[in-house]
């Protein structure tokens, strides 16, 4: 969330614009042109302890509800523009508190903590690398104390995001050290008592990858959910098809894959639909925006009401996702609406 550029990306901020696809070694002509011949997805974690809880959430079928926007709330509760979100886990964590307490009492099965930055990368920018495992196990706890006072139905999600760099060649992060970094953020919210890895607002196949792999590198058996961000014409910043990122994401191990943030419900709702045409057996998840993001008054604003997000949950689920629900602009009122429509218990 300290990117220097004020438009909301996932959980946090970012600066927006397409590298095109000549410029992206991987995402050349194949993402125009996806690989042919069925998804091979790798075997599946035996089941155990890591991935009990999420079993048998799936297994009791429907839709499941996700939460919202974190950055969103934090904003509107006083925190600043380029000031890290994870340092409210200690200073302000009645209001993350609050925040996670919102979208439970709303209906979301599935809570993410408040993390999106919380790797050694994008802390160091703050002199917080140094503090990779307190903010994120702080977080874990936090979350889980909350779920467990709501009645523990509810699954506590690592979340991830992206370091903030640009895999080399592109970029300065060879693979091994983004492996390295995303193992020490995913083995902290572990310690925490996560229930998964949610890997989200990614752009870059590699990225992405190397977020894959720290996670199973940190827990072998963790259920992990992979998105990334479509808002660019319908690919990814880095040139990535919705196709591309459905086998690369599987064959990678995600338990769940799908996209996120982005500019509101319309321009993913395709994307949900093109996974689900090449990868039928998937679990697939949508979050969107709650619209397109104007900026006013250095402030991202977003226009998509609470009746809008629920019409848009009926259109994510009738396109074939399992797991809905939204990110930057959204709040627990969004998500109430959205559990109404899909039938989901609050």
């Amino acid at each position: 969330m300290d990117d220097d550029a004020p438009v909301a990306r996932g959980r946090g901020l970012r600066h927006r614009g397409r590298v095109g696809a000549g410029a992206e070694g991987e995402a050349a002509t194949a993402t125009e042109h996806p690989p042919a011949g069925p998804i091979v997805a790798p075997p599946s974690p035996e089941p155990g302890p890591e991935n009990a809880r999420w079993r048998a959430l799936l297994a009791e079928g429907g839709p499941i509800l996700a939460d919202g926007a974190m950055g969103t709330m934090l904003f509107a509760a006083g925190l600043q523009f380029g000031d890290p979100p994870e340092a409210w886990n200690v200073s302000n964590s009645e209001v993350v508190r609050r925040i996670h307490r919102g979208y439970l009492n709303a209906g979301s099965r599935i809570v993410m903590t408040n993390t999106f930055g919380g790797n050694r990368l994008r802390l160091r920018l703050h002199g917080l690398d140094t503090r990779v495992s307190e903010l994120n196990r702080t977080a874990a706890v936090m979350l889980r104390a909350e779920v467990d006072a709501a009645g523990g139905d509810a699954l506590v999600a690592g979340d991830i995001g992206p370091t903030g760099e640009i895999m080399a060649p592109l970029g300065t992060l060879d693979e091994a050290e983004a492996v390295d970094v995303f193992a020490q953020q995913a083995a902290a919210l572990i310690a925490g008592g996560v229930d998964l890895i949610w890997i989200e607002t990614m752009s870059h196949l590699s990225e992405i990858g190397a977020a894959i792999r720290g996670a199973r590198q940190a827990s072998a058996g963790i259920p992990i959910i992979a998105t990334m961000t479509f808002d660019t014409r319908g690919y990814t910043m880095m040139g990535v098809s919705p196709e591309q990122a459905a086998r690369c994401l599987i064959e990678a191990g995600a338990d769940a894959i799908g996209g996120n943030c982005g500019n509101g419900p319309d321009e993913l709702l395709p994307v949900i639909a093109q996974m689900q045409a090449v990868a039928p057996d998937a679990i697939l998840v949508a979050k969107s925006n709650a619209g397109m993001p104007e900026l006013i008054d250095m402030r991202a604003v977003y226009r998509a009401d609470p009746p809008t997000m629920a019409e848009a949950a009926l259109g994510f689920r009738a396109a074939g996702a399992r797991i809905i629900g939204a990110c930057c602009g959204s709040s627990p009122t969004h998500l109430a609406a959205m559990a109404e429509a899909l039938g989901v218990a609050r």
